[in-house]
C-alpha cells in the first residue's frame, strides 16, 4: 500500500479530491488504502472514476504496480461490468488493464486464435453468460425439453471453446452458471413442467461446473450463492433495452469473486490467519470473566461464537495456518484452549498462541517473522476498532477483518474477501498447518547447538529432485503462485501451463520433495528448465520459505548442473529478476560459480555456468536425483 497523500491541513484527501485535482494517477498506490473501508455503492462510485484512468499511465508513473490484463467477453452488453470490476481489482492492490469484447462476439474471440482477444495475451478471459444464452433461441411455445435441447448444443459449443483456449490461450478462462428466473418458469402453468424446466436447468448448470474438473485453465463461478444473499439476477428494462442480462448487483457479486481470483492468479493469496481472541473467538473478557463466565456453546450469543471456531475450523483444514494475538495472561488463555469443554478450536489447531501485553501490531511483526512468512500473508480478525486502526496504521500489509459486537455477522465478515482462495486444493494444503507446527520442534532443536553447522548435521536432511508427475502439476503451481522469498524471477504459472511445460520434451520441469528427522516437507519447490541446443536455461528456481537455508537449494542446483554436463550441455544460464521480496537471492547463481552476462536488463539479470567446476552438494544433505540420460549424484 502506498504512502497516502495529503492536504494542507493533514487531512487525507477521497478519491473523488484526488480525480478533481488532477491527481489520482500520481498517487495511484494510495488508491488502495482508499477503498478499503467503502460500502458497496461507494465501491461502484470509485470504480467509475478510476476506470477513466489510463492503466498505462499509471504503470509508466509506477513500474511497481502488478497490472493483470483481463479480456471481457460474453452474450449480451459487458461495460456495467467494468466500474465494479476496476475498483475490486484496485481495492487488492492490483491495475486493471480490460479489453472488452464486441456484442455477442465471444464465439468468434475464443475460436479464432488470430484474435485480438489472443494477441493480447491475457491474465483473464471472463466469459460473461447471462440467462439469455438460451431464451434467445428459445422461441414459443415453448417445453423444457426444447430448452434441453437448447442448453446441450450451448455446453457442447462450450466446452470446445474451453479446450481451444487450453491449446492456444495464456492464463486463466472463466465461464458462470446462468440463474433461471421465475419470468420463465411462470410460463409454465403446470407444475411437473416448472419442476422438468428446473431440474433442466440445474443440471446444465450442475455440468457447466464439471467442466472445470476437467480443463485446468477453466473457473467457473457459481451464481447462485451470490443470488442466495438477496441480489436480483436481473434488471428487466436493462435487459430488453440495453442487452445487459444480469443486474448491476450481480455483476458487482461476480466482480468480488474475480477480484479474489485475480488475487490468487497473481500470487496474493493470504497464508494465515490470526484471530484476537476476547469479543472475536468468544464472548466477554477472559481477564475480568473468567473462563467459566466468557460465552462459548449453549447460551444466546455463545451460539455464534462457536459457529465461528467451526468456520475458522474449517479454514485450518484446507491449509490456512491459524494464529491468535490476544491481549491476555499466556497461562489463562491456555486453560481455555485446553479445557473449556465448549470450545471448538484447540491449542492443536494453531500454530502459535501469541498471548501477552504487548501491543498488537509488534505481536503480528514477530508472528511473521516467527513463521518466515512476510506480514503481507497475514489476515487480522479483531472486535476492536481501535486495534483494526493502529494494525492499518502501523502494519498496513496485513489484511485487517473488520468484526462487529455482533457475533452472529463473524462468519459472513471473515469470509467476505475470499483472502484464502486458491484456484486448487493440494495434498500439501492439508499437511501445511502440521508442517508449521513441526517447525517449532526444529528451532528448538536448533537451540541446542553451538553452530549451524552441527545443527545441519544432526538434522537428517533428504531431498529427491525428480520430474514432476501429473499429480503434482496443480502443487507446482501453486508454488509459482505463492512463494515469493525464495522465487529467482516472480514468474507465476498456472496449472495449465505447467502441465505444458512437463509434455514439453525440450522441456525440464523438476519437483522438490524434502524431509528430515521431523518430518516430511512434502513438494517444496521446483526448477523449471528447458534446452536449446548444447545449453540449458534454468527458467526458475522455486523453494518454499519453510525449507531453504538448509542446503536444499545448493544440493538441487549442483544435480542440475550435474545432470546438464552428463548429458552433453556445455553450459547452463539462469536468470534473476528482482521483484519485492526476493532480494535475499539475488547472489544465489555466484555463489555457485555461475558468471554475469552482461550488465543487467529490465528483464533481469543472466549467468552463465560452463560446467567446468560444479560445487558438490552439501555433506549434511542426503540427495536422491532421478534423472534419465544423466549419472545420478
Amino acid at each position: 500500500m502506498g504512502t497516502q497523500p495529503a492536504h494542507d491541513d493533514g487531512t487525507v484527501p477521497d478519491l473523488l479530491d484526488l480525480h478533481r485535482s488532477g491527481q489520482l494517477v500520481e498517487h495511484y498506490p494510495a488508491v488502495q488504502g482508499l477503498l478499503s473501508d467503502l460500502s458497496e455503492e461507494q465501491l461502484l462510485r470509485a470504480g467509475r472514476l478510476l476506470a477513466r484512468v489510463d492503466p498505462a499511465e499509471v504503470l509508466a508513473r509506477h513500474p511497481g504496480i502488478t497490472a493483470l490484463t483481463i479480456a471481457v467477453v460474453g452474450h449480451g452488453t459487458l461495460a456495467g461490468l467494468v466500474p465494479p470490476l476496476t475498483a475490486e481489482l484496485a481495492r487488492h492492490g492490483l491495475l486493471a488493464r480490460l479489453h472488452l469484447g464486441a456484442f455477442g462476439s465471444y464465439v468468434a474471440d475464443l475460436a479464432d486464435p488470430a484474435s485480438d482477444l489472443y494477441a493480447a495475451r491475457p491474465d483473464l478471459v471472463l466469459c460473461l453468460l447471462g440467462p439469455d444464452l438460451i431464451w434467445s433461441e428459445v422461441t414459443a411455445p415453448w417445453r423444457p425439453d426444447d430448452v434441453d435441447r437448447i442448453w446441450a448444443e450451448k455446453l457442447a459449443l462450450l466446452e470446445g471453446l474451453a479446450r481451444h483456449f487450453e491449446d492456444v490461450g495464456h492464463g486463466v478462462l472463466v465461464l458462470n452458471t446462468t440463474p433461471l428466473t421465475r419470468t420463465h418458469t411462470a410460463q409454465l402453468v403446470d407444475h411437473a413442467s416448472r419442476a422438468r424446466l428446473g431440474a433442466v436447468w440445474r443440471e446444465a448448470n450442475a455440468r457447466l461446473l464439471g467442466l472445470a474438473e476437467q480443463h485446468p485453465a477453466l473457473v467457473v463461478v457459481d451464481t447462485d450463492p451470490l443470488l442466495a444473499g438477496g441480489i436480483p439476477a436481473r434488471d428487466t428494462r436493462m435487459s430488453l433495452y440495453a442487452k445487459a442480462h444480469l443486474s448491476a448487483e450481480l455483476l458487482a457479486a461476480y466482480a468480488r469473486e474475480i477480484g479474489h481470483l485475480a488475487r490468487a492468479v497473481t500470487g496474493r493469496t493470504r497464508k494465515t490467519l490470526v484471530l484476537d481472541l476476547d469479543g472475536t473467538v468468544w464472548g466477554g473478557v477472559l481477564g475480568d470473566d473468567g473462563i467459566d463466565g466468557i460465552e462459548i456453546g449453549e447460551t444466546y450469543r455463545g451460539e455464534a461464537f462457536r459457529t465461528f471456531q467451526q468456520v475458522v475450523r474449517q479454514l485450518g483444514s484446507q491449509g490456512v495456518l491459524l494464529a491468535a494475538v490476544s491481549k491476555n495472561d499466556a497461562e489463562t488463555v491456555h486453560d481455555v484452549l485446553a479445557h473449556h469443554a465448549d470450545m471448538v478450536l484447540r491449542e492443536s489447531d494453531l500454530v502459535r498462541v501469541v498471548a501477552n501485553w504487548h501491543p498488537k501490531h509488534d505481536n503480528l511483526r514477530e508472528l511473521a517473522t516467527d513463521l518466515n512468512l512476510g506480514v503481507d500473508s497475514l489476515v487480522f480478525a479483531d472486535d476492536s476498532p481501535y486495534e483494526r486502526g493502529l494494525v492499518r496504521r502501523e502494519v498496513p500489509e496485513v489484511a485487517v477483518v473488520a468484526l462487529d459486537d455482533e457475533p452472529a455477522r463473524h462468519v459472513e465478515a471473515l469470509l467476505a474477501d475470499g483472502w484464502f482462495d486458491v484456484r486448487v486444493l493440494t495434498e500439501e494444503d492439508h499437511e501445511r498447518p502440521a508442517r508449521y507446527r513441526a517447525e517449532a520442534d526444529r528451532r528448538g532443536f536448533l537451540h541446542s547447538f553451538d553452530s549451524l553447522d552441527g545443527y545441519l548435521r544432526e538434522l537428517g536432511v533428504r531431498v529427491l529432485l525428480a520430474p514432476a508427475t501429473d499429480s503434482q502439476v496443480n502443487r507446482i503451481s501453486q508454488i509459482t503462485l505463492r512463494t515469493n522469498q525464495f522465487n529467482l524471477t516472480g514468474e507465476r504459472l498456472q496449472p495449465a501451463a505447467v502441465a505444458a511445460r512437463t509434455r514439453d520434451p525440450e522441456s525440464l520441469v523438476l519437483g522438490i520433495r524434502c524431509s528430515d528427522r521431523f518430518g516430511d516437507n512434502g513438494l517444496a519447490g521446483a526448477v523449471l528448465a528447458y534446452r536449446e541446443d548444447d545449453t540449458v536455461h534454468i527458467d526458475n528456481f522455486l523453494l518454499s520459505c519453510r525449507v531453504f537455508s538448509r542446503g536444499i537449494e545448493q544440493a538441487c542446483l549442483s544435480a542440475v548442473l550435474r545432470h546438464a554436463r552428463d548429458t552433453g550441455a556445455d553450459a547452463v544460464v539462469g536468470t534473476y529478476r528482482e521483484t519485492p521480496r526476493n532480494g535475499k537471492v539475488r547472489d544465489f547463481y555466484p555463489r555457485a560459480g555461475f558468471v554475469p552476462v552482461g550488465a543487467p536488463t529490465a528483464q533481469g539479470a543472466v549467468f552463465r555456468h560452463d560446467l567446468t567446476e560444479i560445487l558438490p552438494p552439501p555433506d549434511h544433505v542426503a540427495l536422491a536425483v532421478q534423472l534419465a540420460g544423466g549419472e545420478t549424484p
